[in-house]
């Protein structure tokens, strides 16, 4: 292998070295002649400086010129150079030859293994790829051991939940923020049940809690839906059961039907100002979903016969998804109220927004005709339930029910980042029909929680970055644009 031959100037500087302005003094950065006959051979700190001239930029010396002046100790300067070296050097030297050897035999014939191994050897003692050496300003390599499975991730996380459920008093605020970017399955319907405002925090109150609310549930169907019914809210609700989820075997037994059918008549009842509105039904899904996770763990629930459950057990899941749609459905009243004059003044917000973030997104569908309330309405009025599957439902929920400061507005930035996930596709789209199609069937079939978790953490991104900024959405419900 040929040695490493430094080329010099006429002055005996180095004419490439580590430092990029060799012939400026500054603080921190030896500044001297060398000489020919000092060069040491081998692994030498010249190589070293080739191997890592781009360690440092040009701009670097340029932003402490202006303390160029300031003295510094010649042994300290000298000192700080041969640590460098001497570091360098030990850590060159320690090489795995076991690993060589193997290496040099698989390559080469058995007569030429031996010279093979000494020329691999030399080479990496030249400093040219020494094991795990970390360079100033190059990334380091991830390590094996840094990379924690999702297993173990979630074994330690619900670690955490069952502690914090397992505490006399529960601080709801650090319930909400480990809540926030997804609850662990075994830990999912007790933290449903303390963030949605159902359970109490204190742990002295929850049993008596739960056996009033849930008597309190039978006496409402004995009240309401044993008893004389409006025929027109129960037909409608009738109607619209049977046509949720019609390819999943679980919606279509009698027995859901009928749960689901009393949860939806007396929330009606017992909000007037809203009644029934279509869509709702939607939303005790996740909430039903979880509860009969809960109660059958680890069985498969797209065709789970509930009939294999006691009575006591459906009774459970009925009133617990009954009080928890209640309070879920508090924060975002105005959307089924006549008119819902909520959502449609969420649309015109949605579309100011996207005006802001996006302006040629936003143009490129009013060029095409394409009203936002002609897609968006569904997104606010279910909560993207039809645009993504249900277990990715289930993880957006674990976000809005975590929001502190409830999850009416922040699920207008989730919409926002929604749209911009399809930005590509939509502006490849030139004809309306185009358009409409691909926004009202999005192709998300494939989504996990992964892409979820995405979606929320660019929309937080969007809610941080305009939260100081509502000029956005004043007057968006007057914006004609």
């Amino acid at each position: 292998m040929e040695s490493y031959q430094p080329e010099y100037d006429k002055n005996g500087l180095l004419s490439d070295t580590f430092w990029k302005t060799p012939q400026r003094a500054i603080p921190g950065r030896p500044f001297q002649t060398v000489k020919r006959t000092e060069v040491m051979s081998g692994s030498s700190y010249q190589q070293f400086q080739a191997s890592v001239n781009d360690a440092w930029d040009l701009g670097d010396d340029d932003i402490i010129s202006g303390i160029a002046e300031t003295k510094i100790s010649k042994a300290i300067s000298q000192t700080a150079a041969l640590n460098v070296i001497n570091s360098h050097r030990n850590s060159s030297r320690n090489v795995n030859k076991n690993d060589v050897k193997v290496e040099s035999e698989i390559v080469k014939p058995k007569a030429e293994a031996v010279e093979v191994k000494k020329n691999e050897v030399r080479r990496v003692g030249a400093g040219s790829s020494g094991p795990m050496r970390h360079y100033p300003g190059r990334p380091r390599p991830v390590r094996l051991s840094a990379l924690t499975s999702r297993e173990e991730s979630s074994e330690s996380k619900l670690e955490r939940f069952q502690q914090m459920h397992d505490s006399a008093v529960i601080d709801l605020d650090d319930l909400k923020q480990i809540s926030w970017s997804g609850i662990p399955v075994k830990a999912r319907a007790i933290t449903w049940r303390l963030l949605a405002g159902y359970l109490p925090p204190n742990a002295e109150r929850r049993v008596e809690t739960l056996e009033r609310k849930r008597a309190d549930y039978k006496h409402l169907v004995r009240q309401y839906y044993d008893a004389e019914r409006d025929d027109d809210t129960y037909r409608q609700i009738h109607i619209d059961i049977p046509r949720m989820s019609p390819l999943v075997a679980l919606f279509q037994q009698i027995t859901v039907q009928v749960m689901f059918e009393r949860i939806l008549y007396i929330w009606a009842i017992r909000h007037p100002a809203s009644g029934y509105v279509q869509g709702i039904n939607d939303l005790v899904t996740p909430f039903f979903m979880v509860f009969l996770q809960e109660a059958a763990p680890g069985q498969e629930l797209d065709n789970f016969p509930l009939d294999k459950l006691t009575e006591e057990q459906r009774d459970i899941i009925e009133a617990d998804s009954f009080w928890c749609l209640s309070k879920f459905l508090d924060s975002i009243q105005d959307n089924y109220i006549f008119a819902q004059l909520g959502i449609q003044h969420k649309v015109n917000q949605l579309k100011e927004l996207i005006r802001r973030i996006d302006l040629p997104l936003h143009e490129h569908l009013q060029t095409h005709g394409v009203d936002y309330l002609q897609f968006s309405f569904r997104w606010m009025n279910n909560l993207l339930t039809r645009e993504i599957p249900l277990p990715c439902t289930i993880r957006l929920w674990d976000t809005y029910l975590a929001e502190s400061d409830g999850f009416a507005t922040f699920q207008l930035y989730v919409c926002a980042a929604f749209l911009l996930h399809w930005r590509e596709k939509l502006m490849l789209e030139r004809d309306f029909q185009g358009l409409m199609i691909l926004l009202q069937n999005v192709p998300t079939q494939n989504w996990t929680d992964s892409n979820i978790s995405v979606l929320v953490a660019e929309a937080y991104r969007l809610k941080f970055a305009f939260a100081d900024a509502p000029n956005h959405l004043h007057n968006a419900g007057k914006s004609d644009r």
